[in-house]
């Protein structure tokens, strides 16, 4: 790519600032959750259906299943014949029910929604696409506990994955990705004193205005919420590094070189080449879910890339 696009803080500003959203209908759709939860799906149908490919799309941190990422995804598949659920993490629509929300390390969301979509009874191949935390949650899920995997799971595709998440945690701990932190603290804050109001007595919510790293919000508050005894013990339980050699369903992990979010962990040459399953590449530019390309498609190379695995 031209300068400026070979910086990787420009690949991954740009297209939240210029992209033009692709034109899409979702359809939403609420589903419950085995512990009395909801969570928020759009559904995006290819035309000239019924069809029997369908691809789960799982966007990254503070993010949502209309943002232009999971858009532009579901847009390309959608024209290659493949239906789309582009779902929500817990909390990431309306406030969920329970104390707990999302995180890097929650993977039965995924499976509940997994199986709702093999529920229908219509589709024979699924495939999972996930982007930054929504990659690591679908690494964690392949790999942990691989016998629970849907037969019907073809193939999956991420993007941009911490799969070391403490590593990433000091990355954005620089003075060069402030901008990013302020950006995820603001949403988290918000979150954060929301479930403060719905329990009161359960969240400590002194001080949350000075927090402004991973390390301690994830301590206070990510951790204690959902299980973990502090943000070390949260990133270590949650990291996808660890389960990337028991996947046994073919997947492609994109880190870019130039992401502004990664640390060097995260390009796990060693289990790609252990692993027949697990595929990593590496492009020179791509920054953190950017892979801008110019083209008369108006896809982006990691829309491209993603049509191009799941049709081998």
């Amino acid at each position: 790519m031209p300068f400026p696009f070979s910086n990787g803080h420009v690949q991954t500003i740009y297209p939240s600032l210029f992209r033009q959203p692709p034109e899409t209908s979702p359809q939403p759709e609420r589903i419950d959750t085995p512990d009395g939860d909801f969570l928020d799906l759009d559904w995006h149908y290819a035309p000239d259906g019924p069809h029997r490919r369908a691809a789960i799309v799982s966007h990254g941190l503070e993010g949502h299943s209309r943002k232009k990422y999971p858009l532009s995804m579901a847009a390309a598949l959608t024209r290659e014949g493949w239906d789309v659920v582009c779902r929500n993490l817990r909390g990431c629509t309306e406030t969920n029910r329970l104390l707990r929300f999302y995180h890097s390390g929650e993977t039965e969301d995924l499976h509940t929604v997994v199986r709702h979509v093999l529920g229908s009874g219509q589709y024979g191949e699924i495939a999972l696409i996930g982007f930054s935390l929504g990659g690591n949650q679908t690494l964690k899920y392949l790999g942990e506990n691989p016998t629970r995997i849907p037969s019907e799971v073809c193939k999956a595709v991420v993007y941009s994955v911490p799969c070391d998440l403490a590593g990433c945690a000091d990355v954005l701990d620089l003075p060069s990705r402030r901008i990013y932190m302020k950006y995820f603290m603001r949403g988290l804050r918000r979150k954060t004193r929301i479930k403060a109001e719905m329990f009161p007595g359960r969240i400590d919510i002194t001080g949350l205005s000075g927090i402004n790293s991973f390390w301690e919000f994830d301590t206070r508050f990510t951790g204690p919420i959902h299980g973990f005894k502090d943000a070390a013990d949260y990133y270590e339980q949650s990291s996808s590094l660890q389960f990337i050699p028991a996947i046994r369903t073919p997947t492609l992990m994109v880190n870019a070189v130039n992401d502004v979010f990664l640390t060097g962990s995260c390009y796990p040459e060693a289990e790609a080449r252990a692993n027949p399953n697990f595929y990593l590449e590496m492009p020179r530019t791509g920054g953190h879910v950017g892979f801008v390309q110019f083209n008369g498609t108006g896809l982006y190379w990691s829309e491209h890339r993603a049509l191009a695995f799941l049709n081998e």
